[in-house]
């Protein structure tokens, strides 16, 4: 070995132990480029329009939170009335959280028009959620909701 690489012979074991390292390089590139940071701007943009659409939420404004949702969630639910009785019914807690707390955003693996905004929040009975959205660049619109997930937090997050 020199410098911490194995020089190539045609034996076997060092062909298995070279395509060995060859599968792992493959395996860990696409986690390292999932590590790529997002630019600040699109970071701060991001968790724009996460506050803006919660803010609209809190405000009953069906139509300014479904201005946020990517084209493709508006084409599913059609219009803004839809949308928040989804939203009402689905995820109560985003509505009027008594806390919010974001953790930074995170390209996705493959994608770098596409990332995760990880959130913490505390609904109105004090239980405490972790709710992950998906956001995409679109091409007219900038960053917009393309999803979300909620799952009870338990407290365990570290922000």
């Amino acid at each position: 070995m020199t410098g911490g690489l194995t020089k190539f012979h045609p034996s076997g074991a060092s062909t298995r132990r070279r395509l060995g390292c060859v599968a792992l390089i493959g395996l860990l590139v696409p986690t390292l480029a999932g590590a790529a940071q997002l630019a600040e701007s699109d970071a701060r943009a991001v968790r724009q329009v996460v506050e803006a659409q919660l803010k609209a939420f809190a405000a009953d404004d069906a139509a300014q939170a479904f201005s946020y949702a990517s084209a493709s969630i508006q084409a599913q639910f059609g219009d803004a009335d839809n949308f928040m009785a989804m939203v009402r019914s689905g995820y109560p807690m985003v509505v009027r959280p008594s806390s919010v707390s974001f953790f930074q955003p995170q390209i996705e693996v493959g994608t770098p028009a596409t990332v995760t905004q990880r959130v913490q929040l505390r609904d109105r009975e004090g239980r405490l959620w972790m709710v992950t959205y998906r956001l995409e660049r679109q091409t007219s619109a900038g960053w917009r909701i393309s999803g979300c997930v909620a799952a009870a937090d338990g407290g365990k997050s570290s922000i």
